[in-house]
């Protein structure tokens, strides 16, 4: 079973940029996109063989996630947990026989950290989210989840410490959540991978000269490692500033 996680940064922006192309090179049983920033009857296109799920936020143009699956889920669900988590369309659950897939866009903490307390909240709660779905059946947590685990996973640790996506906290938030039972699916595979990045400013030629964060994972219950076949970053892929990630499960 191949999925595929992209934030497209606009899907139909993202449209004129090959989506469809990528899609029937990407040959994924199933598609989690995030930043969508749409609604479904904004944009008309084909892609046959997938049924598709979205999770469109309050505020036009902004967040929002999707699930395109050829594998017909038992049961979708959309957000979790508080009211205030309700709003901006970042998470949707699909059960399928053997786990839970859970498609995310991790709020972003913004400039100066601005929203850093709600961040906090958020990561508290969205991990006892798939701890209690853990309970129930093993979890693929896939998306933007909006930060650098180790300094491994960005190009200048030094200069970026105390970014949005790179502080001391949101990075314990990740140590937390994988403690708690998950497995990064890439770091599981390549422990010591240098300049595997998934996300590039646009700015000062970034990924030109691959200056990049790896910001978007495949996680997974620690009962799943044995069935991880491979986990890849597909960063030839264009037409975002996130490139695609790639999970690969045996059936």
């Amino acid at each position: 079973m191949r999925l595929v996680s992209w934030n497209v940064n606009g899907l139909r922006a993202c449209l004129g940029k090959g989506f469809l192309d990528f899609c029937a090179f990407a040959n994924a049983d199933i598609i989690c996109l995030q930043e969508t920033k749409m609604r479904p009857e904004q944009a008309s296109f084909d892609l046959p063989g997938y049924s598709r799920y979205w999770n469109c936020a309050d505020k036009a143009g902004y967040s929002g996630t999707a699930i395109f699956t050829r594998r017909e889920p038992l049961s979708v669900t959309y957000d979790f947990g508080k009211d205030f988590h309700r709003h901006e369309g970042r998470v949707i659950t699909a059960e399928f026989p053997d786990f839970y897939l859970v498609c995310c866009y991790t709020p972003n903490s913004k400039d100066q950290l601005a929203r850093l307390p709600y961040r906090m909240e958020w990561e508290d709660d969205i991990r006892d989210y798939l701890l209690d779905l853990d309970l129930q059946k093993p979890v693929v947590y896939c998306g933007d989840l909006n930060v650098a685990h180790q300094e491994i996973d960005i190009k200048n640790p030094k200069t970026n410490r105390m970014n949005p996506g790179f502080s001391d906290e949101e990075r314990a938030k990740m140590t937390q959540l994988l403690e708690s039972g998950f497995v990064d699916t890439f770091r599981y595979l390549y422990p010591e991978k240098t300049g595997a990045y998934s996300w590039w400013s646009y700015r000062f030629h970034a990924r030109q000269n691959n200056a990049g964060w790896r910001i978007d994972y495949f996680l997974v219950s620690q009962r799943l490692k044995d069935r991880i076949r491979g986990a890849d970053i597909w960063s030839e892929v264009m037409g975002s500033d996130h490139c695609p990630v790639v999970l690969e499960l045996e059936d």
